[in-house]
């Protein structure tokens, strides 16, 4: 676990460093990226320069960067005019909402279907698959609008946009979840399968334990493992997701400040967006290791 906390935390420095590089490499005076469309004033200009050091050696500016990331300072947005730090946690809440919904509609459909079709009949396996490939190849914001048009437009069942209630939070959650459905339940369907052939099995059925007591006890737990390493791909497909999604749904969050810095050349903004990314996937990442040794404990020795 030393050696796992020491990699990730590599992970965040290179991505640190990735971004301020490009920050560097950005054609046009530094100055100016950091502006963007904001107000440009002498006195701006000098506190860029004062705050970024960017009248010092390079080697001096990153270390500076670099000590101010370990401080927690994110920097400021000029054109915000507001701390970076206090831009993002003011919008950090319903991106977290979101893709907490959209990753437990998921799970829960991809366990419902895995489970009701795990060493059944071709005909339940092959709709399941088929249904599972659709929601895989379709990219969410294509399921979006096509939820809007039906059950907003046309049945007027949930808000077209906002996140005022949780019934506004149901369709973002549905296209963002389906395509996690899909692979999760491949990926689940698939270990239950090899774990319902495994010697324990057939000694569990021998001593008159059900099918279903056989999945729910024992061929979940080992079909887990493949399921759990697939959790960190879909964080990062929730995080990708959740940008699209938001804008689509008009949703407030991370996504929709991403957008607005990408588009206004915010660059403190989308450096942080770029950091605070790669911490949420380590940190997830670093859990699932932890997970895996209580899932199986034969990975302990």
């Amino acid at each position: 676990m030393i050696r796992r906390l020491g990699a990730g935390l590599a992970v965040l420095w290179a991505a640190a460093t990735a971004s301020y590089v490009a920050l560097l490499l950005a054609p046009g005076d530094t100055v100016d990226i950091l502006i963007g469309d904001g107000a440009d004033t002498p006195e701006i200009r000098a506190g860029i320069i004062a705050e970024w050091g960017l009248d010092r050696p390079e080697i001096v500016q990153y270390l500076a960067y670099l000590w101010r990331l370990l401080h927690g300072d994110l920097g400021r947005s000029y054109q915000l005019q507001r701390g970076v730090g206090e831009v993002l946690a003011g919008q950090i809440g319903p991106t977290v909402q979101l893709t907490l919904a959209a990753a437990a509609t998921g799970v829960a459909l991809a366990a419902v279907i895995a489970i009701g079709t795990a060493g059944r009949g071709r005909w339940p396996r092959a709709a399941a698959s088929a249904a599972e490939l659709v929601s895989v190849s379709v990219p969410p914001f294509l399921i979006g609008i096509v939820l809007l048009s039906v059950f907003s437009f046309t049945l007027g069942w949930f808000p077209v946009s906002g996140a005022e209630g949780p019934a506004a939070l149901v369709l973002p959650a549905l296209a963002l979840g389906l395509p996690i459905a899909g692979v999760l339940g491949q990926v689940l369907r698939g270990g239950l399968e090899r774990a319902l052939e495994q010697p324990f099995a057939v000694t569990a059925r021998a001593r008159g334990l059900t099918e279903r007591a056989l999945v729910a006890r024992h061929a979940l737990r080992h079909a887990l493992l493949p399921a759990v390493t697939m959790a960190g791909w879909f964080t990062g497909a929730l995080l990708g997701g959740a940008v699209i999604t938001e804008v689509l749904f008009g949703r407030p969050g991370l996504g929709q400040v991403a957008m607005q810095a990408v588009t206004s050349q915010d660059m403190p903004v989308v450096m942080a967006v770029v950091l605070l990314s790669a911490v949420v996937y380590v940190t997830i990442s670093t859990l699932l290791d932890l997970a895996y040794r209580v899932i199986d404990p034969r990975i302990r020795s």
